[in-house]
C-alpha cells in the first residue's frame, strides 16, 4: 500500500517506495510549484495517465546522465558540423511541452496531461523549468524540457518533428550544463535511447547522496541563455 497525500502532507521517505511497480511512492496532493519543487528536491517526480490519480515515483535504480560522460554517435557529430539548425533556450516552453504531450506512434494517450502542461508552464514562468529548442528553417523542430534546481537538472520529456532535432537539443543541454558545473541530469527510467548518449543506472541511494549536495547550490530563476560556441 502507498499513502494518499493531503494538500499539506509531506512525502514519505523514498526508501518506502514499492519495488513493483518500481518506485511508486505515494498518490494525491497537487501540482503546485511548491509541491513540485519539494518533490524534485527529494528525488521524487510525478507520473500518471489521464484518468489515474496523481502518482509520485522514486525508482531504484535511477537512470542518470553525467554531462562529462556524454557520448555522441559519429552520424550525429556529422550533423552537428553542418549547422543547419539553431538551438535556443526558454523561448517556446509551452510549445515544447505541448509537443512532448502528443501521443507517440504506437501508444495511446500520454502522461503529459493538461494539468501537467499547466503546472510545468507555471513552473517555467517562475524560472525553475526550462526548455531547449531546436529550430530548423524558422520552425520548432524538436526539443526537451525539465527542471533545474541548484546544479541539478531533471529531464522530463523530449520530442522531434525532424530527424536528429531532439538529439541536438540533448547534446546542447549536456554541454551547456557541464560549463555551468551541473553534475547530473536525471533521466528517471532506463531507456536504450538515453543509454546511447552515455546515461546509466545508479543506485537510488547514490542518486540521493549526489542530489543532496547539488540542489543546495544557489538557484537562479532567470531565463537561460546558451553559449554560442557549444558546437565548435
Amino acid at each position: 500500500m502507498i499513502p494518499w497525500l493531503a494538500e499539506n502532507d509531506h512525502f514519505p521517505p523514498v526508501e518506502r517506495a514499492l519495488a513493483e511497480p518500481n518506485g511508486l511512492l505515494a498518490a494525491g496532493a497537487d501540482l503546485s510549484p511548491q509541491r513540485l519543487i519539494l518533490a524534485y528536491e527529494n528525488g521524487i517526480f510525478p507520473w500518471y495517465s489521464e484518468g489515474q490519480p496523481l502518482l509520485w515515483w522514486s525508482p531504484d535504480p535511477r537512470m542518470v546522465l553525467f554531462p562529462s560522460e556524454l557520448k555522441i554517435a559519429r552520424s550525429l557529430r556529422k550533423r552537428l558540423t553542418r549547422r543547419d539548425f539553431e538551438v535556443r533556450a526558454d523561448t517556446a516552453f509551452e510549445g515544447v511541452i505541448r509537443a512532448c504531450s502528443a501521443p507517440r506512434a504506437g501508444h495511446e494517450g500520454t502522461w503529459i496531461t493538461d494539468d501537467i502542461v499547466v503546472a510545468y508552464t507555471e513552473l517555467a514562468r517562475a524560472g525553475h523549468a526550462h526548455s531547449i529548442e531546436t529550430w530548423i528553417e524558422g520552425k520548432l523542430a524538436g526539443g526537451l524540457y525539465g527542471v533545474a534546481l541548484g546544479r541539478m537538472f531533471y529531464g522530463e520529456s523530449m520530442f522531434a518533428r525532424a530527424p536528429d532535432a531532439s538529439k541536438i537539443a540533448l547534446v546542447c543541454l549536456a554541454r551547456q550544463l557541464e560549463r555551468w558545473k551541473f553534475e547530473m541530469i536525471d533521466c528517471q527510467m532506463k531507456t536504450a535511447h538515453l543509454a546511447r548518449f552515455g546515461a546509466r543506472e545508479i543506485a537510488r541511494a547514490d542518486f540521493m547522496r549526489n542530489l543532496a549536495n547539488l540542489v543546495n547550490y544557489p538557484r537562479t530563476t532567470r531565463n537561460w541563455r546558451l553559449d554560442d560556441d557549444l558546437f565548435d
